[in-house]
């Protein structure tokens, strides 16, 4: 069977970045450097996970972008929630619940899932607030601060230690895992308006 081949990791991101301007054509997608990694354009878990961080990178850009108004920013910030609890349920399914089990990156796993249940709690909170407001847009910039936050410790590290205890037949079954999950958690996934009362300034 034919091994599929590594993708130019430039034509990698310009195709992830080209998934989130369909949503609105019409507003930059300036993403700029991302951080460094070998991962990008491989043939497995890696490379997928990677290319959707690419498309989030994007996303949150092009929200940035609009002011957090108007028709485009509604569009923008509906995918965003809906690609963001979608790829974590998926990523957790899919490479986590396996990587958890082996006592050498069980830490990188635990570290990583409870960043997913932070990073949702802020999606809720933003959809409970009015868009382009001062208020929200300070939530915003905290979410997209810790989301770019997130994936790079994700694509420089995480993922980095988990290749190591994974073959490469590991890594194209989770890849089928997550393509099919992906799907089904991004469709189940909701905008969920909840205020963090603790958190409110």
């Amino acid at each position: 069977m034919a091994t599929a081949a590594k993708m130019n990791p430039a034509e990698a991101k310009a195709k992830a970045v080209a998934k989130a301007k369909a949503i609105a054509p019409d507003v930059p997608a300036q993403i700029g450097q991302t951080p460094v990694t070998d991962l990008r354009g491989l043939p497995d878990i890696f490379g997928r996970l990677v290319e959707d961080h690419d498309r989030h990178r994007a996303l949150l850009a092009m929200l940035e972008a609009t002011g957090g108004k108007g028709d485009d920013a509604k569009a923008l910030f509906e995918e965003l929630v809906h690609e963001l609890k979608g790829h974590a349920a998926a990523e957790e399914q899919a490479l986590w619940s396996t990587v958890l089990r082996n006592p050498e990156t069980t830490e990188f796993a635990r570290h990583a899932v409870a960043e997913h249940k932070d990073i949702d709690k802020m999606l809720d909170d933003l959809a409970a607030r009015d868009m382009g407001t001062p208020k929200w847009l300070e939530r915003f910039a905290a979410l997209k601060h810790e989301y770019l936050h997130h994936i790079r410790e994700e694509e420089q590290e995480q993922f980095v230690e988990s290749e190591k205890i994974l073959t490469a037949a590991d890594r194209k079954h989770m890849l089928a895992v997550f393509e099919r999950r992906k799907e089904a958690e991004k469709a189940a996934a909701e905008v969920k308006p909840r205020l963090r009362i603790n958190d409110i300034a």
